[in-house]
């Protein structure tokens, strides 16, 4: 992994890069964005930047800068494809450049299999990119553990995200997405997909997504995921759909160098 900072430049393998005072370590307060490059190119940059000083704003935290943001940024790409990630801080702006996770094309092939946690009433923060991910991330486990790949989180039974991308769902020819509000994320993938392609934003019960022909995530680094099951049964015919693969196919060919 390759780091740069606003206050150090390009960090050395091996060296800390946050401070261990800092309130991102200790209370889980920075802003992040996480945004996939193509051939050394951010997918998307502008709109990940600007969900990034909202988010930035939300917390509280200093403004960031532009020329230094780009510096960080140009530190850290390299030719090839990585997770891109940025970081706000009470100390630093920081950027990473990460290997891609293994396995995701296989993942896709096969289809991710969800467990459904009712949230109850989200959190203030709901919809803001920071890095206090412990609920989401523990929910994930918990659905690991009994033989799930991911959670789909509801409040009161209604369908809200899973723990890092948007879902969506196909049902005939017409695509089906919950609407931005407390506990749904602006994600910069979905945003892309709503410019493209028709779909339905609302309030939706979590049996409109069990009765669905086939459904999907969406998110920056894992692009489209069909899922396959929800809560043990299968979704559609338990198969990845065409939606997600024409989708995936647009995507690809969207972010092509």
């Amino acid at each position: 992994m390759k780091a740069a900072t606003a206050a150090r430049g390009l960090v050395a393998d091996g060296e800390p890069v946050f401070r261990a005072d800092d309130e991102a370590l200790l209370r889980g307060s920075a802003a992040f964005e996480t945004l996939r490059v193509y051939a050394g190119r951010p997918f998307l940059l502008g709109e990940h930047v600007a969900r990034f000083r909202a988010s930035i704003d939300a917390l509280g935290l200093e403004p960031v800068d532009d020329p230094a943001l780009r510096e960080l940024v140009a530190a850290v790409l390299g030719p090839g494809d990585g997770v891109l990630r940025l970081y706000r801080t009470s100390y630093d702006l920081v950027a990473t450049l990460a290997d891609l996770p293994p396995g995701l094309d296989e993942q896709r092939r096969r289809g991710l299999r969800l467990r459904t946690t009712d949230l109850g009433a989200p959190t203030i923060l709901a919809g803001v990119k920071a890095t206090s991910y412990a609920d989401a991330f523990a929910a994930r486990r918990a659905a690991e553990r009994a033989g799930a790949d991911d959670a789909l989180f509801l409040a009161g039974g209604v369908v809200l995200e899973t723990a890092t991308a948007n879902v969506w769902w196909r049902r005939g020819d017409e695509l089906f997405t919950p609407a931005l509000r407390a506990g749904v994320l602006p994600g910069v993938t979905r945003g892309f997909f709503l410019g493209i392609e028709a779909a339905t934003e609302g309030v939706f019960d979590v049996a409109e997504l069990a009765a669905a022909d086939e459904a999907f995530t969406t998110s920056s680094i894992r692009e489209v995921m069909p899922v396959v099951e929800l809560d043990g049964r299968p979704v559609g015919d338990g198969r990845p759909g065409p939606a997600a693969a024409r989708l995936q196919a647009a995507l690809r060919l969207r972010s092509a160098p």
